[in-house]
């Protein structure tokens, strides 16, 4: 399977690439909802609904259709985030050379945040967002109009942007670990996928918060005007989650 969601880019003004990768693991997306499954082998179909052991029990079906939303976010989450920082760059790396490193640090986080969704929305066969043509163009146009606005405006999109994923993320860990706390109260088996999940998404939220920390430290509080800007993005940004789950 080679999904046409996954997105090839060529940003320029950085000399960045990002080529998002589709896997061919032919494997129903059930088994990243299973609390247990053999790294060996993967599972015939028909058992993905069965316990794998006498500890082990698939996810309920709300479950597996809150994974699929989380999934789906994040992944478009993480392609608008690449193309914010690209179209930022060439008017933030011009005017201000210092920050060329911070920029390209921050970029290339998201640049690995958004590889790993999209292997993980081709390898469990999720459907992507219908949204995003439109996330894509808004996500340019504000990272195009912010860095036009100059380094605090890029800085207190980034703020906004982040403190936004931040919770997101944060209300995933909580929910994650809400099942891993009861599969174990139970004497349940936890995947390894499961675990993995949970500690690939502790480390996106963490290094996404260590944007905003970054753009704090370089006067994103300083943008004229503050306030409006970054709750006009924050609207913005609730509104995207909201329309990506749905969507």
């Amino acid at each position: 399977m080679a999904p046409a969601f996954l997105v090839r880019a060529r940003l320029t003004p950085l000399a960045f690439q990002l080529r998002a990768r589709g896997s061919t693991n032919a494997a129903s997306r059930r088994t990243i909802i299973t609390s247990s499954a053999s790294p060996a082998t993967e599972p015939h179909p028909e058992s993905l609904d069965k316990p794998q052991d006498s500890r082990s029990k698939p996810l309920s079906a709300s479950q597996k259709k809150f994974l699929d939303k989380a999934l789906r976010v994040n992944q478009a989450g993480e392609l608008a985030a690449t193309l914010i920082y690209t179209s930022q760059a060439p008017p933030i790396n011009k005017a201000h050379p210092h920050l060329r490193p911070l920029m390209k640090h921050m970029y290339d986080q998201e640049a690995g945040h958004f590889k790993y969704f999209n292997e993980i929305l081709a390898k469990h066969r999720i459907r992507p967002t219908a949204m995003y043509p439109m996330w894509s163009a808004a996500a340019t146009v504000l990272g195009w109009g912010t860095g036009i606005m100059g380094r605090e405006a890029a800085m207190a999109c980034t703020e906004a942007v982040e403190t936004e994923i931040g919770e997101h993320y944060n209300g995933q860990v909580r929910e994650l670990l809400g099942w891993v706390t009861e599969m174990e109260d139970k004497g349940e088996e936890i995947g390894e996928e499961l675990q993995g999940l949970v500690k690939q998404i502790r480390k996106i939220r963490d290094e996404e918060l260590e944007h905003l920390d970054h753009a704090v430290e370089n006067d994103a509080k300083q943008a004229n005007p503050y306030e409006l800007l970054t709750g006009v993005i924050r609207v913005g940004c609730r509104g995207a989650i909201w329309v990506s789950e749905k969507v």
